[in-house]
């Protein structure tokens, strides 16, 4: 994939409405986390926003701290499942929102790749000891029911235990 492809797959993206996508995670039963190991350790980043940035770069919303990852390395770009009009998925595309590659690319699951669609328990490797997995939890509970087990209380009447008497 080239550069132009990179900035065809985020113009996409950006000519989306972003207001109909941030009304998709209050309505989904899905959450989706990254937990970033860096040089400063894990750090997890629930996912909400339509796009990300991440890097070494300050301004970058998932900022990686090593020496090894690019200024602004890789975005990630959330869009609409096809099939479900309330779930959508990300995409983590190598370089930053103009197309301009990071010096050492994405390894995702061992492979090198330009832009990848994240399915749950990915890696993806920016460089010597900075990864991050990415998680889609799914909620089995609608809102609004309650496991029963919450609310198995069970009372002892101090009457009903026998005690022996001397």
């Amino acid at each position: 994939m080239q550069e132009k492809d990179t900035q065809h797959i985020l113009a996409y993206q950006s000519s989306t409405n972003f207001s109909n996508h941030l009304s998709m995670a209050a309505q989904s039963n899905e959450n989706h986390l990254l937990i970033i190991e860096d040089d400063q350790g894990r750090k997890e980043f629930p996912l909400e926003n339509p796009v990300y940035s991440i890097g070494r770069d300050r301004n970058c919303n998932i900022r990686l701290i090593s020496q090894f990852v690019s200024r602004h390395h890789a975005t990630l770009v959330r869009l609409r499942r096809t099939n479900n009009s309330n779930s959508y998925y990300y995409r983590i595309v190598d370089g930053d929102p103009k197309g301009k590659p990071s010096s050492n690319g994405l390894m995702i699951n061992g492979r090198k790749m330009p832009a990848h669609d994240l399915k749950n328990e990915d890696e993806i490797v920016f460089g010597p000891q900075v990864r991050a997995i990415y998680y889609l939890l799914k909620n089995s509970q609608r809102s609004g029911q309650t496991d029963a087990s919450e609310y198995d209380i069970t009372l002892i009447n101090p009457g009903m235990t026998e005690e022996e008497e001397d």
